[in-house]
């Protein structure tokens, strides 16, 4: 009987201790990285009266009261980049978080060109992509945590994403764009780099909004009353607002990163204009419910691509909405892909590039690196004369560099508006593109990689492609 009592009592106090331990969310896990030189948020669950929060960079203690759901919420200071550390979270029983990293930590989110694994997907490779999948080692210090695609009709508070080191086995199915952006983050600044990746392929952005801010600032746009049902397994995220940002992003909040980098347009590409008024939304919601109110965000220029009709010029008024983006949201830079479309691939192999243009984004305003310019060139004005269009490139370098092939992409329309290819020649030293068509002896517009299919032939000295452009204001030729 006594031995009975024993067991008894063993198995009580072992349920008691159990409880008592502190409950992180899983994203708080060995191999993180805190964002450097900040007071990073950290939250979790207790039984005990108070979470005692000590770590092995500094000698200060964080002591905080659990509410009567037993909830908690701290922030704690990170000294500069370095590490290992470790955090330990104490409320009568340790939970002790190792090989922890202090660095730069980056909030990576889009659709499938954000998804698109190292590894590529089948018959749709990622050009360099195993070099380094073999050669990842764990000495390098690039972590990684990969949220777990969800779907829910409310906010959820839980999800099982912790942090993998830089290894083959972590590298190989991590995305792509995201792997190379940190990659060269920490081939320059030589500290640790976090991504945390939140994506889903065919995601329209309105997706990844909260029901909160799309009822008040777009009332009516959106139907959000399947949200009622609690049922979104059947859903497609390609027409369902809301369920990404409640499946997998709520329960992130505030997480501390220091910015963002986004992927994501396709989905959206058929309304420009809207679009303009959901990125600005979105970036305003992240940096409002993260804490975060100065955290750059840098997005990615949709990739050429013909969606079955590469004459139509809807993907251009895309375009054109993307860099109008750049004009409503402060602290913002787009990595432009016109030079890197794939005719058959609407997920571009050459994600390497996409990824070091938005690195040279951060490096630049961020991390205040000087002696290049990331910002694409772009159209700044057209003299008509002699038959001849005379385009005045926007670039502060010198030059030009066009490919090794004649300068393409361009179009040259008269009074007709009816577009003929064209002729150009690019003028190096004073920035300008004389494009002339036998076609149009009068030409009064001209348009560059406008359609959905074109291909980027002129660069910046630093290779940065002339964004896609349009001299003329018609809207009688969207398709």
């Amino acid at each position: 009987m006594m031995k009975k009592f024993w067991i008894l009592s063993a198995a009580l106090l072992a349920a008691v201790t159990l409880q008592a331990k502190v409950e992180l969310p899983s994203f708080f896990s060995d191999n993180m990285v805190l964002q450097q030189k900040e007071n990073v948020a950290v939250w979790g669950k207790a039984t005990g009266k108070k979470v005692t929060i000590t770590t092995t960079w500094s000698k200060q203690k964080t002591v905080v009261t659990p509410g009567a759901d037993g909830k908690w919420f701290a922030r704690i200071p990170t000294p500069e980049a370095g590490g290992p550390y470790e955090v330990t979270f104490n409320d009568g029983e340790k939970c002790t978080l190792r090989n922890v990293l202090i660095g730069e930590v980056w909030y990576c989110s889009g659709q499938s060109n954000m998804s698109m694994p190292m590894q590529g997907w089948e018959s749709q490779p990622v050009e360099h992509a195993i070099d380094y999948i073999l050669g990842a080692k764990p000495s390098v210090p690039i972590r990684i945590c990969d949220v777990p695609q969800n779907k829910s009709a409310a906010p959820v508070d839980t999800v099982q994403s912790p942090w993998k080191i830089h290894c083959p086995e972590s590298v190989a199915p991590a995305s792509a764009t995201a792997y190379f952006f940190a990659y060269k983050l920490h081939e320059i600044l030589q500290v640790p780099i976090g991504i945390l990746t939140v994506d889903w392929g065919g995601s329209a952005i309105e997706a990844w909004m909260s029901r909160e801010l799309l009822e008040k600032e777009f009332p009516g746009e959106f139907d959000l009353s399947f949200l009622d049902t609690g049922d979104v397994r059947e859903r497609k995220v390609s027409n369902s607002p809301c369920i990404l940002y409640n499946g997998m992003a709520s329960m992130l909040i505030p997480f501390t990163f220091k910015g963002m980098i986004w992927y994501q347009g396709e989905t959206n590409r058929g309304k420009p204009a809207q679009y303009i008024r959901l990125q600005a939304a979105y970036v305003k919601m992240m940096r409002d419910l993260f804490q975060n109110p100065d955290a750059p965000f840098y997005f990615v220029q949709i990739a050429p691509y013909p969606y079955g009709h590469p004459e139509r010029f809807s993907s251009g008024y895309f375009y054109e909405a993307q860099q109008k983006c750049l004009e409503v949201i402060p602290h913002s830079g787009m990595a432009p892909t016109v030079d890197l479309g794939d005719y058959h691939f609407i997920h571009p192999p050459r994600k390497m590039e996409v990824g070091n243009r938005l690195a040279y984004l951060a490096l630049v305003n961020d991390y205040g690196f000087k002696g290049i310019n990331p910002v694409a060139p772009t159209y700044k004005s057209v003299e008509f004369k002699d038959g001849q269009a005379l385009v005045t490139i926007e670039t502060d370098k010198r030059f030009l560099i066009p490919a090794k092939r004649p300068v393409g992409g361009f179009e040259i329309a008269g009074e007709d508006h009816v577009f003929h290819p064209a002729t150009a020649i690019a003028v190096s030293k004073e920035n300008v593109v004389t494009v002339t068509s036998d076609a149009v002896p009068n030409p009064v517009a001209v348009r560059y990689c406008f359609r959905a299919w074109g291909e980027g032939t002129l660069w910046n000295a630093d290779g940065i492609p002339l964004l896609p452009f349009r001299t003329d204001n018609w809207d009688d030729l969207k398709q």
